[in-house]
């Protein structure tokens, strides 16, 4: 069996969840096999038999773009079965385990249904951020089709992006009003320097600081980096 407080780590598309789920396996936490999408640290199996068969047979983008699900029919009773399956399969032995998507945050009453104990993570970026790391992304690409944007009622490609940014975030506040034991983190902020919400969403899961963590993001935070150093850069020259 597996442990029935997971660590579900969650945000809109391009927001930068990668990047925690990577700092968590790094600290110990059991991701099964996340082999499918290398550095996305997310498991394969769960994300194409459990949510991407839920969404598929909801009629919905199992990629969490469009269209989404508007509410949840039902509660499946084997979501927990299937889960525990795969990540006992590829060698989970117990202790904390963690599942990263954005899907989380569509299907959550499921998730908070089936683990009602979980800690979760919610993973937020500048909105005007993840429109343009969406129009940049080759798989984001549901906007691009003008009949979807039109079923949608915007007329460019940053509008339908926008759309989804605010769907996702109605279901934050739907979240965190139900009382989730959750923790917010800006990834950005580690682009100034600033670790202070990693190292408290370490001690609140009782996981601890190591040096690898920086190893693994600065190089993940390097064009970030430059890219503020050269707004910086224009900013002082036009003043």
């Amino acid at each position: 069996m597996i442990d029935k407080s997971p660590i579900l780590i969650t945000g809109i598309p391009r927001s930068g969840a990668s990047m925690i789920a990577g700092i968590l396996k790094l600290s110990g936490v059991f991701c099964g096999d996340v082999s499918l999408h290398p550095g996305s640290f997310e498991n394969g199996s769960i994300y194409k038999f459990v949510e991407g068969a839920y969404l598929e047979l909801m009629g919905c983008d199992i990629l969490g773009q469009y269209p989404l699900p508007d509410k949840i029919d039902y509660l499946p009773l084997t979501w927990g079965k299937l889960i525990s399956t795969y990540l006992v399969t590829e060698g989970y032995k117990g202790g904390m385990w963690m599942y990263k998507s954005s899907r989380i945050t569509l299907l959550w009453k499921i998730w908070d249904h089936t683990f009602p104990k979980a800690k979760w993570i919610l993973v937020r970026r500048r909105t005007g951020d993840i429109i343009q790391s969406c129009l940049k992304t080759g798989y984001m690409k549901a906007f691009k089709d003008e009949e979807i944007r039109k079923k949608i009622g915007v007329k460019t490609e940053e509008e339908g992006w926008l759309w989804m940014v605010h769907e996702y975030e109605k279901r934050f506040v739907e979240m965190i009003m139900s009382g989730i034991d959750c923790k917010v983190i800006w990834p950005d902020r580690m682009v100034y320097g600033d670790y202070q919400q990693i190292y408290e969403m370490l001690e609140w899961l009782g996981l601890p600081w190591k040096s690898e963590i920086l190893t693994f993001l600065d190089p993940l935070l390097e064009k970030s980096r430059q890219i503020e150093k050269e707004r910086r850069m224009k900013k002082w020259q036009t003043e």
